[in-house]
């Protein structure tokens, strides 16, 4: 009786793409999904590696606009043999990470789509598109605002030109890996802060979190995004400023996001509410009354013919008559 029950409350579209799957399926299609996301990054892997100086040359723009607004004649130096190929091999990598998110995310999507319902399959889609864009957002964030005020805020320390008399000039010779390990770094560290829209979006979602909690922790909220982006940027008050404000406001458009989810299921749980409650059953109808009995028709009794009294008979007359013989009345 449960099972029929719970059965018939779920509707029909919400039922789930695929059917049942055996545990060796489940192992089966997640071996074809890992295979095919191996393949496209081992494909754009091989394909940025031919490329990855054009690409690494992409990456040092930033730097070399600051260091040739100076006017010298700089250049990037590798103090190993091998530094140089091995920093090409990071950029293909990195490039080809790049690249392969959206294979990634389609193949993760299509491994755990069919055990969805039809609501959580909506739920869920928006995120999934949110997340690259988000990342591309941040990284760049890094590319055209944080990296070119950071390094100049390094290279001001350099002493072209003013040295003091006996003394040597202070400069950058920047080293390939150490420069590819910077820009990594802040791409890495920004494209995952401004995630945070889609962590609590996804918490609030399932309940964890609610807006009215964000709101009250906003205060403390405010001290761990100053905290992260002194740990993730450079140590200049520009560059930690350029992560922390973005963050407040994503901070402050996820409470936006959770109070929208917030009401979007108050209606629907409404809805399901008024859809699954018992209707009051129907009064009966009040019994229709029985016709009146037609009243019986009695004949009127006929009047009585009174009776005229006789007068007693006397007991002398009637020894008399006993006797036979008539006496005289005294």
């Amino acid at each position: 009786m449960t099972e029929s029950k719970m059965e018939t409350t779920a509707p029909a579209e919400d039922n789930a793409v695929g059917g049942q799957m055996s545990l060796i399926e489940h192992l089966i299609e997640l071996r074809k999904r890992l295979m095919i996301s191996a393949l496209a990054f081992i494909v754009a892997f091989i394909l940025c590696f031919f490329v990855a100086q054009d690409i690494y040359a992409v990456l040092q723009r930033p730097l070399a606009a600051v260091v040739l607004a100076k006017g010298a004649d700089r250049h990037m130096i590798f103090t190993a043999p091998t530094e140089a190929f091995f920093t090409y091999l990071e950029v293909a990598a990195f490039a080809a990470a790049f690249i392969c998110f959206p294979v990634w995310a389609g193949q993760l999507w299509a491994f755990v789509a069919p055990g969805l319902y039809k609501h959580e399959r909506k739920a869920f889609l928006p995120f999934l598109v949110a997340t690259p864009v988000l990342f591309v957002a941040g990284a760049a964030t890094v590319y055209f605002i944080v990296l070119p005020m950071a390094l100049r805020f390094f290279l001001s320390f350099e002493t072209l030109g003013i040295a003091a008399e006996g003394t040597l000039p202070i400069a950058l010779d920047a080293k390939v890996s150490e420069y590819l390990s910077l820009v990594m770094k802040l791409i890495f560290a920004f494209g995952i802060a401004y995630q945070l829209p889609v962590l609590l979006t996804l918490l609030a979602r399932v309940g964890i979190i609610s807006s009215n909690a964000l709101v009250e922790k906003r205060r403390y909220a405010i001290v761990g995004v100053f905290v992260a982006a002194a740990i993730l940027t450079p140590p200049d008050v520009l560059s930690q400023l350029s992560l922390a404000i973005p963050m407040l406001l994503l901070y402050e458009i996820s409470i936006f996001a959770c109070r929208r989810i917030e009401k979007n299921r108050d209606g629907a749980e409404t809805e399901v509410e008024a859809e699954t409650e018992t209707p009051p059953e129907p009064e009966a109808p009040a019994p229709a009354p029985a016709p009146e009995p037609a009243p019986e028709v009695r004949p009127e009794p006929e009047p009585e013919t009174p009776v005229e009294a006789l007068p007693a008979p006397d007991a002398a007359s009637d020894s008399e008559k006993t006797d036979g013989t008539t006496r005289p009345k005294i």
